[in-house]
């Protein structure tokens, strides 16, 4: 491995679990800053100079206050202190949630995105939303959901869908979806047994991490990652994260956990994580500012696990499946070569 070895600081926002049809947002971003420690300390106090919050701790949405634009906008700009030092991972959430059912289903996530286009231009709004809602529940682990119900449910709404809409392309996918019913089956009977996968299908910060690892290791460098303590980063967790970085050759060389409010890198990552949140669900539903997606466009990177192509090109971001998942028996999958 050639190149001398860099840390990344991380942190994420949108984070609703595995709910991604139901949740606060819609739009889970994942960002990661690359500064000396003592660089990032001193950004964080220009912060806090400009803005003059009497908040003892800032969040995003200190930034994202109209009245603080011009400060936003600093922080964004090829002279601020982010530019070329920041990355963001985007994950469109309804989008990854097709992704993952496909994956169960059919094993084939590539056929998320025709999927995704054609069902939201064939079904109803409300018709759409209930699909997402029952995929979401076949896929969740949860105990109350261990039964067979959320399969049915599912099947029931997909065999609907099939009749009320023969013939067009999205009808045709949920054919093939149906085919796939024992998978199901056999993934909700491993939950009920207590063989829940040890990476939940639907809990996007996995996958995520490893593309933030991907991003920064590009070329053959070695990187380790600090990350904002989270609950679903257990160190069984963080173990798959750095055996599947290492099968997939993928610099990874450490994941290590970190109390934000002691790293200044990590509360850099966390601004860039909200407002890069923030303004991809403004361009997703229509309502995004020009000026500022342009400023987010050059930390979006080249792969966003993103379906709608209007707010995708917009962003600046190349549309990918998600990589990394579990497959029905629990154990993980890879189900694309490449990121």
């Amino acid at each position: 491995m050639n190149g001398t070895s860099v840390e990344a600081a991380c942190d994420e926002s949108g984070s609703d679990g595995e709910n991604l049809t139901r949740g606060n947002t819609d739009v889970f971003a994942h960002a990661s800053v690359v500064l000396p420690m003592e660089s990032a300390a001193g950004h964080i106090r220009e912060i806090r100079d400009r803005i003059r919050s009497p908040a003892e701790e800032y969040k995003a949405n200190h930034l994202l206050r109209e009245k603080h634009r011009a400060v936003l906008e600093w922080l964004l700009s090829v002279s601020g202190p982010l530019y070329g030092q920041a990355h963001v991972h985007l994950v469109e959430k309804a989008f990854f949630l097709v992704d993952r059912t496909a994956d169960l289903l059919l094993d084939d996530p590539g056929t998320a995105p025709s999927l995704y286009r054609s069902g939201r231009g064939t079904f109803s709004a409300e018709e759409w939303r209930e699909f997402l809602t029952a995929a979401n529940r076949l896929l969740w682990v949860r105990v109350d959901e261990a039964s067979g119900e959320p399969v049915e449910a599912f099947f029931h709404h997909i065999d609907t869908l099939r009749r009320a809409y023969s013939g067009t392309v999205a009808a045709d996918i949920l054919e093939r979806f149906a085919q796939g019913r024992e998978r199901a089956r056999s993934y909700r009977a491993a939950i009920l047994d207590g063989r829940a996968p040890l990476i939940p299908v639907l809990n996007p910060l996995p996958s995520s991490i490893l593309r933030t690892a991907a991003h920064w290791s590009g070329g053959g460098r070695p990187v380790r990652l600090a990350h904002d303590r989270q609950n679903m980063l257990t160190p069984e967790r963080i173990a798959w994260i750095e055996d599947t970085a290492r099968r997939r050759g993928i610099g990874l060389t450490g994941l290590r956990l970190v109390v934000a409010g002691s790293d200044a890198r990590v509360q850099l990552a966390d601004f860039l994580a909200g407002i890069a949140r923030r303004f991809a669900s403004d361009e997703l539903n229509g309502r995004g500012d020009p000026a500022l997606t342009a400023l987010l466009r050059p930390y979006t990177g080249g792969s966003a696990v993103w379906g709608d192509e209007g707010s995708r090109a917009r962003l600046g971001a190349v549309a990918e499946p998600d990589n990394v998942g579990t497959g029905p028996s629990g154990c993980s999958t890879e189900v694309n070569s490449a990121l």
